[in-house]
Protein backbone atom coordinates (compact mmCIF):
# COMPACT_ATOMS: atom_id res chain seq x y z
CA UNK A 1 0.00 0.00 0.00
CA UNK A 2 1.38 3.38 -1.00
CA UNK A 3 1.35 5.84 1.90
CA UNK A 4 1.43 9.61 1.46
CA UNK A 5 2.52 11.50 4.55
CA UNK A 6 0.30 14.49 3.90
CA UNK A 7 0.91 17.69 5.83
CA UNK A 8 -1.67 18.75 8.40
CA UNK A 9 -2.46 21.83 6.35
CA UNK A 10 -3.35 19.68 3.38
CA UNK A 11 -5.67 17.58 5.48
CA UNK A 12 -7.38 20.64 6.88
CA UNK A 13 -7.70 22.07 3.41
CA UNK A 14 -10.11 19.33 2.36
CA UNK A 15 -11.91 18.91 5.67
CA UNK A 16 -14.99 20.53 4.18
CA UNK A 17 -15.39 17.52 1.94
CA UNK A 18 -16.42 15.36 4.86
CA UNK A 19 -16.39 11.61 4.73
CA UNK A 20 -17.87 9.67 1.85
CA UNK A 21 -19.77 6.44 1.97
CA UNK A 22 -19.88 3.99 -0.91
CA UNK A 23 -23.65 4.19 -1.09
CA UNK A 24 -23.69 7.94 -1.59
CA UNK A 25 -20.57 8.38 -3.70
CA UNK A 26 -17.11 9.81 -3.11
CA UNK A 27 -16.75 13.56 -2.65
CA UNK A 28 -13.48 14.76 -4.14
CA UNK A 29 -11.50 17.95 -4.59
CA UNK A 30 -9.73 18.31 -7.94
CA UNK A 31 -7.12 20.95 -8.82
CA UNK A 32 -5.87 21.28 -12.38
CA UNK A 33 -3.36 23.44 -14.25
CA UNK A 34 -3.36 22.90 -17.96
CA UNK A 35 -2.20 24.00 -21.37
CA UNK A 36 -3.39 20.89 -23.18
CA UNK A 37 -3.52 20.98 -26.98
CA UNK A 38 -6.75 19.97 -28.67
CA UNK A 39 -6.67 16.31 -29.71
CA UNK A 40 -5.17 16.12 -33.20
CA UNK A 41 -3.81 12.62 -33.29
CA UNK A 42 -1.27 13.04 -30.48
CA UNK A 43 -0.24 9.76 -28.92
CA UNK A 44 0.48 9.13 -25.24
CA UNK A 45 2.35 6.66 -23.11
CA UNK A 46 1.60 6.17 -19.40
CA UNK A 47 4.34 5.78 -16.80
CA UNK A 48 4.23 5.58 -12.99
CA UNK A 49 5.63 8.40 -10.89
CA UNK A 50 7.12 5.72 -8.66
CA UNK A 51 9.39 3.51 -10.80
CA UNK A 52 8.68 0.60 -8.43
CA UNK A 53 5.11 0.52 -9.78
CA UNK A 54 6.23 -0.17 -13.35
CA UNK A 55 4.75 -3.48 -14.49
CA UNK A 56 2.65 -3.88 -11.34
CA UNK A 57 -0.88 -5.21 -11.63
CA UNK A 58 -2.35 -2.48 -9.44
CA UNK A 59 -0.72 0.31 -11.44
CA UNK A 60 -1.68 -1.37 -14.72
CA UNK A 61 -5.35 -1.28 -13.70
CA UNK A 62 -5.30 2.44 -12.89
CA UNK A 63 -3.22 3.19 -16.01
CA UNK A 64 -5.78 1.39 -18.15
CA UNK A 65 -8.56 3.55 -16.72
CA UNK A 66 -6.54 6.71 -17.43
CA UNK A 67 -5.80 5.45 -20.94
CA UNK A 68 -9.46 4.79 -21.70
CA UNK A 69 -10.36 8.31 -20.60
CA UNK A 70 -7.68 9.89 -22.77
CA UNK A 71 -8.76 7.82 -25.76
CA UNK A 72 -12.38 8.82 -25.22
CA UNK A 73 -11.29 12.46 -25.51
CA UNK A 74 -9.47 11.83 -28.78
CA UNK A 75 -5.85 11.06 -27.92
CA UNK A 76 -4.18 7.87 -29.17
CA UNK A 77 -2.45 5.23 -27.12
CA UNK A 78 1.17 4.66 -28.20
CA UNK A 79 2.50 1.08 -28.01
CA UNK A 80 5.91 2.26 -26.77
CA UNK A 81 7.39 5.33 -25.14
CA UNK A 82 9.48 6.00 -28.24
CA UNK A 83 6.36 6.31 -30.39
CA UNK A 84 4.53 8.69 -28.03
CA UNK A 85 4.24 12.44 -28.34
CA UNK A 86 2.90 12.85 -24.78
CA UNK A 87 4.20 11.28 -21.57
CA UNK A 88 1.57 10.72 -18.87
CA UNK A 89 2.78 10.19 -15.29
CA UNK A 90 0.41 8.72 -12.73
CA UNK A 91 0.94 8.62 -8.97
CA UNK A 92 -1.34 7.64 -6.11
CA UNK A 93 -1.27 6.96 -2.40
CA UNK A 94 -3.09 7.13 0.89
CA UNK A 95 -2.30 8.99 4.10
CA UNK A 96 -1.66 7.48 7.50
CA UNK A 97 -4.79 7.14 9.65
CA UNK A 98 -6.11 10.52 10.79
CA UNK A 99 -8.33 11.00 13.83
CA UNK A 100 -10.77 13.86 14.11
CA UNK A 101 -12.65 14.73 17.28
CA UNK A 102 -15.80 16.80 17.08
CA UNK A 103 -17.33 18.43 20.17
CA UNK A 104 -20.71 20.11 20.14
CA UNK A 105 -23.46 20.80 22.69
CA UNK A 106 -26.48 18.56 22.94
CA UNK A 107 -29.61 19.13 25.03
CA UNK A 108 -31.34 16.81 27.43
CA UNK A 109 -34.59 17.47 29.22
CA UNK A 110 -35.36 17.52 32.91
CA UNK A 111 -35.09 14.01 34.31
CA UNK A 112 -35.94 12.47 30.97
CA UNK A 113 -32.55 11.15 29.98
CA UNK A 114 -33.26 12.41 26.47
CA UNK A 115 -30.10 12.70 24.44
CA UNK A 116 -30.93 15.13 21.65
CA UNK A 117 -28.39 15.33 18.84
CA UNK A 118 -30.10 18.16 17.02
CA UNK A 119 -27.04 20.11 15.94
CA UNK A 120 -26.22 17.85 13.03
CA UNK A 121 -22.42 18.04 13.12
CA UNK A 122 -22.09 15.12 10.78
CA UNK A 123 -25.20 15.39 8.66
CA UNK A 124 -24.90 13.86 5.24
CA UNK A 125 -21.93 11.65 5.93
CA UNK A 126 -22.05 10.53 9.55
CA UNK A 127 -24.64 7.79 9.24
CA UNK A 128 -23.29 4.27 9.56
CA UNK A 129 -19.95 5.22 11.07
CA UNK A 130 -18.74 4.31 14.52
CA UNK A 131 -18.02 7.16 16.88
CA UNK A 132 -16.43 7.51 20.31
CA UNK A 133 -18.05 8.07 23.63
CA UNK A 134 -20.03 10.99 25.03
CA UNK A 135 -18.46 13.16 27.66
CA UNK A 136 -19.81 12.73 31.19
CA UNK A 137 -22.79 15.05 31.66
CA UNK A 138 -24.41 16.58 34.72
CA UNK A 139 -27.98 16.15 35.85
CA UNK A 140 -30.18 18.92 37.13
CA UNK A 141 -33.16 20.87 35.94
CA UNK A 142 -32.30 20.31 32.30
CA UNK A 143 -29.29 21.72 30.49
CA UNK A 144 -26.48 20.95 28.04
CA UNK A 145 -23.49 18.65 27.90
CA UNK A 146 -20.65 18.36 25.41
CA UNK A 147 -21.02 15.48 23.00
CA UNK A 148 -17.63 14.17 21.84
CA UNK A 149 -17.44 12.14 18.68
CA UNK A 150 -14.26 10.82 17.11
CA UNK A 151 -13.56 8.93 13.93
CA UNK A 152 -10.64 7.71 11.86
CA UNK A 153 -10.33 8.61 8.21
CA UNK A 154 -7.81 8.43 5.38
CA UNK A 155 -6.94 10.84 2.59
CA UNK A 156 -6.41 9.26 -0.83
CA UNK A 157 -4.58 11.25 -3.48
CA UNK A 158 -4.15 10.87 -7.24
CA UNK A 159 -1.59 12.87 -9.24
CA UNK A 160 -1.69 13.10 -13.03
CA UNK A 161 0.97 14.98 -15.01
CA UNK A 162 1.25 15.20 -18.79
CA UNK A 163 4.34 16.48 -20.63
CA UNK A 164 5.29 16.90 -24.26
CA UNK A 165 8.01 14.35 -24.85
CA UNK A 166 10.03 16.25 -27.41
CA UNK A 167 10.92 19.14 -25.06
CA UNK A 168 9.55 17.99 -21.66
CA UNK A 169 7.18 20.98 -21.50
CA UNK A 170 4.42 20.53 -18.91
CA UNK A 171 0.91 20.48 -20.41
CA UNK A 172 -1.20 19.25 -17.51
CA UNK A 173 -0.77 18.97 -13.74
CA UNK A 174 -3.69 17.62 -11.79
CA UNK A 175 -4.37 16.48 -8.24
CA UNK A 176 -7.49 14.77 -6.89
CA UNK A 177 -8.06 14.13 -3.18
CA UNK A 178 -10.80 12.60 -1.06
CA UNK A 179 -11.43 11.64 2.55
CA UNK A 180 -12.95 8.26 3.28
CA UNK A 181 -13.13 5.58 5.93
CA UNK A 182 -11.04 3.14 3.92
CA UNK A 183 -7.32 2.93 3.20
CA UNK A 184 -7.92 0.50 0.32
CA UNK A 185 -6.63 2.24 -2.80
CA UNK A 186 -8.66 0.02 -5.11
CA UNK A 187 -11.81 1.39 -3.48
CA UNK A 188 -10.99 5.06 -4.01
CA UNK A 189 -8.43 5.57 -6.79
CA UNK A 190 -10.83 4.57 -9.62
CA UNK A 191 -13.26 7.24 -8.40
CA UNK A 192 -10.44 9.79 -8.24
CA UNK A 193 -9.54 8.99 -11.85
CA UNK A 194 -13.17 9.53 -12.84
CA UNK A 195 -13.20 12.83 -10.97
CA UNK A 196 -9.95 13.91 -12.63
CA UNK A 197 -11.46 13.42 -16.08
CA UNK A 198 -14.79 15.05 -15.31
CA UNK A 199 -14.73 18.19 -17.46
CA UNK A 200 -11.14 17.41 -18.47
CA UNK A 201 -8.86 19.31 -18.92
CA UNK A 202 -10.80 22.00 -17.05
CA UNK A 203 -9.91 25.63 -16.47
CA UNK A 204 -6.29 26.17 -15.51
CA UNK A 205 -5.84 27.08 -11.85
CA UNK A 206 -9.39 26.10 -10.92
CA UNK A 207 -10.28 23.80 -8.04
CA UNK A 208 -13.56 21.92 -8.29
CA UNK A 209 -15.52 19.72 -5.93
CA UNK A 210 -16.72 16.64 -7.77
CA UNK A 211 -18.97 13.95 -6.33
CA UNK A 212 -18.45 10.58 -7.96
CA UNK A 213 -21.70 8.68 -7.31
CA UNK A 214 -22.25 4.93 -7.14
CA UNK A 215 -22.15 3.11 -10.46
CA UNK A 216 -25.03 3.95 -12.77
CA UNK A 217 -25.55 7.50 -11.55
CA UNK A 218 -24.29 10.78 -13.01
CA UNK A 219 -21.17 12.48 -11.71
CA UNK A 220 -21.74 15.99 -10.35
CA UNK A 221 -19.20 18.82 -10.34
CA UNK A 222 -19.18 22.24 -8.72
CA UNK A 223 -16.43 24.87 -8.97
CA UNK A 224 -15.48 27.34 -6.26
Amino acid sequence: MRTYRLAAAALLGISALGLSACATGLRTEVSRFQAMPAPQGQSFYIMPMNPADQGGLEFSGYAEQVSQNLQAIGYTRAPTLGQATLVVNVGYGVSDPQTEIVSYPSHFGYGSGYWGHGYGCCRGWGRGYSFGWNDPFWYGGGGFYNDIRSYTYYVTQLDLNIRRKVDNIALFEGKAMARSRTAALNKTVPSLVEAMFTGFPGNSGETVKITVPPEGKQTAAASY
